[in-house]
């Protein structure tokens, strides 16, 4: 029977009450056409005291747990938290309802407590708001005293601190104000012996405006005459540069008479050789001559005369070549020399470079400090 209260689902329930009572009457039909008279009654008494208890039992078991139920759960809605809430230990449908009204009832118990929290918070939040509108109209002296919450506390602390150094800042300020009156008044008599100095310092300053203008003027002609030094200089490393194009075109031409002489020594070489070799001839024709006789005499007259001829050509060649060495050595002192004319003018032009550019880089600076002498003398007003 607590299996059919407790576990048994609602329509189990119903299957089996239903059919109880149609087997009941069957047993009653069954009944009336078996027995007669007395035996008949009493089954039908029967019958009908068990068809009572049946319907009673039944009642019990599935009327009252649903009816029980609703009544909780109209009174749960109306805000009864405090009554027990039965058969949450059935696991029929009443059991899921009494169980899904315990969630709603302990859910409606921690709502309760959250809007009691948060009233609680408001009022706080509330003296909090006339603590701080009391400080905004300048009253310093608005502690709190009063109990707050534990989580509050932080915030009643930190307020009643910075109120505290906000006192302390605005006596500050005010012992910072006093000591800035009496500055303001040293300040003030420091004024007056500052104007009395420079009343007396005013013609200093116009003599020494006078002395900076002519600084200036000065400045610029000397800045003037640089650039004019700059363009004599780079005027000059002009016709340098063009020297050292002509030495180098002299020293060019030189090399190739150089040359040219080598040419002439190979051309005299050449001319000894045909001087020997027809002085040879000459003296192979007198030869010849002796051995005709008579007949060649006149042939080796000749052949001495060309013997004689070529005897005087090897000494003009050899005179030759005696000159020309001698200028081939002139030649290459020569080129030497302009050589070191060349270093020379390459050492002078990188002075005159270098004394150039020492002399632009015055002409800047003394234009700069003219222009910076020029600004101090204008007029700021």
């Amino acid at each position: 029977m607590l299996w059919f209260k407790a576990d048994a689902p609602i329509r189990l329930k119903l299957l089996i009450a239903f059919s109880s009572f149609v087997v009941l009457v069957a047993c009653t039909a069954i009944a009336g056409l078996v027995l007669k008279g007395t035996a008949l009654i009493g089954a039908g008494v029967a019958a009908t005291l068990i068809a009572v208890g049946l319907g009673y039992t039944y009642r019990e078991m599935i009327a009252v747990p649903y009816v029980t139920t609703v009544v909780r759960m109209e009174a749960l809605a109306a805000g009864d938290l405090e009554s027990p809430i039965e058969f949450t230990n059935f696991r029929d449908c009443v059991g899921r309802m009494t169980k899904a009204m315990g969630t709603f009832q302990e859910n409606a118990r921690v709502q309760i407590a959250l809007n009691v929290e948060a009233s609680r918070n408001a009022d706080v939040v509330n003296r909090m708001a006339q603590n701080f509108k009391q400080v905004a109209e300048g009253n310093l002296t608005v502690d709190i005293t009063e109990d707050y919450p534990a989580i509050y506390e932080d915030l009643k602390a930190n307020f009643n601190i910075a109120l505290a150094s906000l006192r302390d800042l605005i006596r500050s300020v005010a012992q910072g104000a006093s000591r800035i009156q009496i500055g303001s008044g040293e300040i003030a008599q420091a004024s007056e012996d500052l104007a009395r100095r420079t009343e007396s310092t005013a013609a200093s300053l116009e003599e020494t405006s006078a002395a900076i203008h002519q600084m200036d003027n000065r400045l610029k002609d000397t800045a003037q005459g640089a650039t004019r030094s700059v363009a004599t200089s780079e005027q000059a490393l002009s016709a340098l540069d063009h020297g050292r194009h002509k030495t180098d075109t002299a020293v060019q031409a030189m090399e190739r008479v150089s040359d040219s002489a080598k040419g002439i020594d190979s051309v005299i070489e050449g001319l000894d050789k045909i001087a020997f070799q027809t002085r040879v001839l000459a003296m192979n024709a007198a030869v010849e001559a002796g051995r005709a006789g008579d007949a060649g005499r006149g042939f080796a007259v000749v052949a001495d005369l060309v013997s004689a001829l070529a005897m005087r050509a090897e000494e003009e060649a050899k005179r030759a070549r005696n000159q020309l060495t001698v200028t081939q050595v002139d030649i290459g002192a020569a080129v030497d020399a302009v050589q070191l004319v060349d270093q020379a003018l390459s050492g002078i032009v990188a002075s005159g470079r270098e004394a150039a550019d020492i002399s632009r880089q015055i002409a800047t600076d003394n234009q700069a400090q003219a222009l910076a002498i020029t600004a101090l003398t204008r007029p700021s007003w």
